[in-house]
């Protein structure tokens, strides 16, 4: 996932507002207890979510994705005086630990935590949309997309992570590749070609793209 030189990485870290406890508490309960804890978003990718969120300060967030709650928790952290989070994601294995993260860290009047298949959920879902992150089921990307971009507000931002997909989408062509690498390809040329937003692409971790509604 890092494509900068271990050296570098652990100076821009150093370079980074440090974690607070409940972050590191979530790390070591993610890397005890959960299969793939990789798919944290860790203190850089974490920090940029949550700088990004307090200069928007959003009235609504939509995360497609919570994993065990870290990016949530950084994001929730930026919303406006009464802004909310919403969350989906599909495993309901992880429930219980990932409400007590959002109790510990006192955001449970501020994030709505939903099960479920995003896919049936986001249209149930009533708001418009300050800012939204992608982090879910990579082949669903362009789907989850298509689903919110008329739903988030002029001046928002959508973000997508791992679309590097650590760097698998440097191909050639003609070379035959899974599936997931192809719904990176084509969500990135997607979102690229889109006459709706302005967009870059930031090689922080595994890539961010970055999506502002016009």
């Amino acid at each position: 996932m890092e494509f900068i030189s271990q050296e570098l990485l652990e100076y821009c870290q150093e370079h980074t507002s440090p974690e607070d406890d409940l972050l590191r508490h979530i790390i070591r309960e993610t890397n005890a207890k959960v299969l793939m804890p990789r798919m944290l978003s860790g203190q850089l990718q974490g920090k940029v979510l949550e700088l990004f969120t307090k200069m928007l300060n959003p009235d609504v967030i939509l995360e497609i994705g919570t994993y065990t709650g870290y990016s949530a928790v950084c994001m929730a952290r930026g919303l406006s005086k009464n802004g909310k989070l919403i969350t989906l994601d599909i495993n309901d294995e992880l429930e219980e630990m990932v409400r007590g993260f959002f109790h510990k860290a006192g955001l449970t009047e501020k994030i709505e935590y939903r099960l479920g298949n995003a896919l049936e959920l986001i249209p149930q879902l009533e708001e418009e949309f300050d800012m939204v992150f992608l982090d879910a089921d990579k082949i669903n990307y362009g789907k989850y997309y298509d689903l919110v971009i008329d739903r988030v507000k002029k001046g928002g931002i959508i973000l997508a992570d791992n679309v590097l997909w650590s760097g698998k989408i440097l191909i050639s062509p003609d070379k035959k590749v899974d599936k997931d690498t192809r719904a990176i390809l084509d969500f990135n040329k997607k979102i690229h070609e889109d006459p709706r937003v302005e967009n870059v692409l930031l090689p922080i971790r595994d890539g961010i793209f970055m999506a502002r509604k016009l």
